[in-house]
């Protein structure tokens, strides 16, 4: 692995009480992502820490080598980390991030659980047994252009231009493995997305919310955001939904 990190891409922490919310990024992505709303947590007395999740923020070749394992790893790490400083933990997964929070969450049952854009529904694809044998071959998938509803969030987004085909493998079975581990996350729930999602569209969320096992279990639905809802422009309704959730399922913050 790369010892030489993006700019923008480091982990962050933001050492506040003893409320802790651990933020994890989604797939390609980094840290850069949750930072916002990891200082609008602490701006209110929490205590944030934004993981940087194995083979992102370095390079795509990085990303190739990694495994889903790997990506629960870091989480984990960070996990810890928290756990250490704090005596409650929320976790906050966007996208991948979320199901990654979901298997933390199923394993070490946290005070509060915020999943934003969060995939449960692998889409029916032929050529997905391909993904792993082809990948010597079909290395990378480029990105499409973004699609923002506040066009100067994507100044500062740091992220791949592609993905490693060879990842996406890891994605569509973490996919699998987290959405069988719902029944068993009881956890208090919030479940963020935006109607105008198209690269995870709605209906994810609504079978998140059919199949967790959290009697307490609440759906958030932003219009005018694009997947990427902390960044977007609707992020400062996220924040704010997500920092009630925390001081209500954790206990007081400012």
């Amino acid at each position: 692995m790369s010892a030489v990190i993006l700019p923008g891409a480091e982990p962050f922490l933001f050492r506040r009480g003893p409320v802790g919310c651990l933020l994890v990024h989604g797939f390609t992505a980094a840290p850069q992502e949750m930072v916002r709303l990891g200082a609008h947590l602490a701006n209110h007395g929490c205590t944030a820490l934004g993981v940087r999740l194995a083979g992102h923020g370095t390079n795509l070749d990085d990303l190739a080598r990694t495994r889903w394992r790997d990506w629960l790893a870091s989480a984990q790490d960070g996990l810890d980390l928290l756990r250490g400083l704090c005596d409650r933990v929320v976790l906050l997964g966007l996208s991948m991030g979320g199901l990654l929070s979901i298997l933390l969450a199923e394993a070490e049952p946290p005070a509060g659980l915020v999943l934003m854009s969060t995939p449960t529904l692998v889409p029916p694809n032929r050529l997905r047994p391909l993904l792993r044998p082809a990948s010597p071959v079909y290395r990378r998938i480029p990105k499409g252009p973004p699609d923002w509803f506040d066009p100067s969030a994507a100044a500062e987004r740091v992220a791949y231009p592609a993905y490693p085909t060879r990842a996406m493998a890891e994605v569509a079975d973490l996919i699998e493995i987290a959405r069988a581990a719902l029944p068993h996350v009881h956890a208090p729930a919030l479940v963020i997305h935006s109607l105008n999602d198209d690269f995870v569209v709605p209906a994810n969320a609504q079978t998140l919310m059919a199949e967790l096992g959290s009697r307490d279990k609440r759906l958030l639905v932003v219009e005018g955001s694009n997947h990427l809802v902390t960044l977007d422009a609707q992020r400062q309704t996220v924040f704010d939904a997500a920092l009630a959730f925390v001081r209500r399922t954790a206990g007081p913050a400012r």
